[in-house]
């Protein structure tokens, strides 16, 4: 779906809003990464304050997907840094959505992949390994589903069911 903003899909799509198939997030991620714009298949994860998964989970093989972070908002520790966003990169994920913070941001920024998070933070999150892979969550006030499609830009985030053409 190249070169169509998250706002020409919503203006050509209302049926599928109307229908709850296509979702905005509310806009309150902030835009790392040299990649603004960015789309792939969802992954999910839910962690709280732990980064194990969500390592594991970039140590993968991407294949142009999307990995999706419910970190439960926490602004109390960083549970995505620098050395795993380049191995994201080089793996092939398409982007990382953050519900919570990052660290090493200027690094984030050197690499060419999208990542949204709330803030960056200093502090390392635990090293527990605790946390639930490929379940629904819900962030920025939408339900997301593991398979689910999402798109990118610097307008905001889409989240649509199936994969959307043009």
């Amino acid at each position: 779906m190249a070169l169509v903003t998250t706002a020409e899909v919503c203006d050509a799509n209302p049926q599928l809003i109307l229908s709850g198939e296509l979702r905005a997030l509310q806009p309150i991620f902030q835009i790392y990464g040299r990649r603004q714009v960015f789309s792939g298949p969802i992954v999910t994860l839910k962690v709280f304050e732990d980064n194990v998964l969500v390592r594991e989970f970039l140590e993968e093989k991407g294949n142009g997907r999307v990995l999706v972070v419910d970190g439960g908002a926490s602004l109390r520790c960083a549970i995505l840094g620098g050395n795993p966003v380049v191995q994201a990169q080089n793996n092939g994920w398409a982007g990382i959505i953050v519900n919570g913070c990052i660290r090493d941001v200027d690094e984030i920024n050197g690499c060419d992949i999208g990542v949204r998070a709330l803030g960056s933070h200093p502090m390392k999150a635990n090293k527990k390994g605790m946390g639930e892979k490929h379940v629904p969550i819900t962030i920025a006030g939408t339900r997301i589903g593991d398979g689910e499609w999402l798109y990118a830009d610097t307008d905001g985030i889409l989240i649509s069911r199936t994969e959307l053409s043009v």
